[in-house]
């Protein structure tokens, strides 16, 4: 149910854009994440720092879309968010004891610091390629294209790096390697 609320905003858009086009798709989008803000302040009485983050820049750029009536800068926000969270991840290693991923995996897996470095790598590795390819996309096919790949493409590049990360970490945890020997 919590991966459907995730995914919620993105499919919004994409069956609006299918429906209507891409300011109506705008619109929704903005209108959805309000309401899973207020969703989940109702609920807990605070709100997702991720959730927060991504529905102010979702309301920013889908705002300017809007205003402006140029899509480029609603075709720019999942660059900016992916890039953020790139940076967030990075900055992690520097900042507290533990990486943002050990904080988030932690309580679900005991792996060594040195691996928590590297899955923390991993993930900055895949947001700034998101990110990238996300550019890429806008600036080299067509609306329709991306609004496709924002659903499919950045879904299927992170379930591939969530199921790498899965392997990598069973053929490398210490458990794994105490069955070998």
């Amino acid at each position: 149910m919590k991966l459907l609320f995730d995914f919620l905003p993105i499919i919004v858009f994409f069956v609006v854009f299918q429906w209507r086009d891409i300011y109506a798709a705008t619109v929704a989008i903005i209108i959805v994440m309000a309401v899973q803000i207020l969703v989940q302040w109702l609920r807990e009485r605070k709100v997702n720092n991720m959730l927060l983050v991504s529905g102010i820049l979702v309301a920013t750029f889908g705002g300017a879309t809007l205003l402006l009536r140029d899509p480029i800068f609603i075709q720019w926000k999942p660059t900016i968010v992916y890039w953020l969270f790139a940076a967030t991840f990075l900055g992690s290693r520097f900042i507290g004891a533990r990486t943002l991923t050990e904080r988030v995996m932690g309580q679900a897996i005991a792996l060594p610091a040195t691996m928590w470095q590297q899955l923390n790598l991993l993930w900055v590795a895949n947001f700034a390629v998101l990110g990238t390819a996300n550019l890429y996309v806008v600036y080299n096919f067509s609306e329709a294209t991306w609004v496709n790949f924002k659903l499919f493409g950045t879904l299927g590049l992170t379930l591939l790096t969530a199921v790498g990360q899965a392997i990598w970490i069973s053929a490398r945890s210490p458990e794994h390697r105490q069955e070998e020997g």
